[in-house]
């Protein structure tokens, strides 16, 4: 099995994993605008834990979006500079993916719709239906007012993430099709929402990178670009900065 390190910064949340021999450990802290001064401490911290340095790894895995700009920046940053300081690979993941795996993991629902809060009146969102345990994405991810979420056929659907404290603005079809625990109503303490919310974490961008990592498609740190889905946004690879 791989030895995969994973990191996600792509929302309010800051998470490490480690998978070694089958075993996944993870550091996960809800640490809001707190990113850049935590993840090198908790990086080094795990692999102290385990023994390991970074060039004992096959391969580095990140969050790669959507997400908040700023984090998918800093994870993508970090990733790219561990990996070339080790001749690594990387393994870019999608965060709905990982909200959506979170989700099936804990309830085992075949059919998903992660949404993450995009700020702006508008959400990140992607549909999934699971097969063999993992997400196949139905469509694409995309970026949208609420009201436009749709759904791929009108069947239940779980709806998982930050994103649905929108459900209100959205489609009769949706409200009709998608169950979903995660609204967060306006007014409500964000540090009460905050443990209602389903975040993408580096355990699940680990169990992700696995299956991606044993089909080959590990890519070198030039070609590991983050998602944002908003086309104003410029991200320059690292040898361009």
């Amino acid at each position: 099995m791989p030895k995969i390190l994973a990191l996600d910064t792509s929302t309010d949340a800051c998470s490490v994993a480690l998978h070694v021999a089958g075993d996944i450990r993870e550091d996960f802290r809800v640490i809001p605008r707190q990113h850049t001064k935590q993840l090198l401490p908790m990086i080094q911290a795990m692999l102290d834990d385990a023994g390991l340095k970074v060039k004992d790894l096959d391969a580095i895995a990140f969050g790669r979006g959507p997400g908040s700009f700023a984090g998918i920046r800093i994870a993508t940053g970090v990733a790219q500079g561990l990996a070339f300081s080790a001749e690594l690979n990387l393994l870019p993941i999608s965060t709905l993916a990982a909200v959506a795996l979170a989700h099936h993991l804990e309830t085992g629902d075949q059919q998903v719709v992660a949404a993450l809060d995009a700020r702006m009146d508008e959400v990140y969102w992607a549909a999934y239906r699971f097969e063999n345990g993992l997400p196949v994405l139905i469509g694409e991810e995309r970026v949208d007012a609420p009201v436009n979420v749709c759904l791929p056929d009108a069947s239940e659907w779980a709806g998982v993430g930050s994103g649905w404290r929108y459900l209100q603005g959205m489609s009769d079809q949706v409200k009709q099709w998608v169950t979903t625990l995660e609204v967060e109503p306006q007014g409500v303490d964000v540090q009460d929402a905050a443990e209602n919310i389903t975040y993408p974490t580096a355990a699940n961008i680990a169990r992700l990178a696995i299956q991606d990592y044993q089909e080959g498609k590990s890519v070198s740190p030039e070609l590991a670009l983050p998602v944002y889905l908003r086309d104003n946004v410029a991200w320059k690879k690292k040898d361009q900065q």
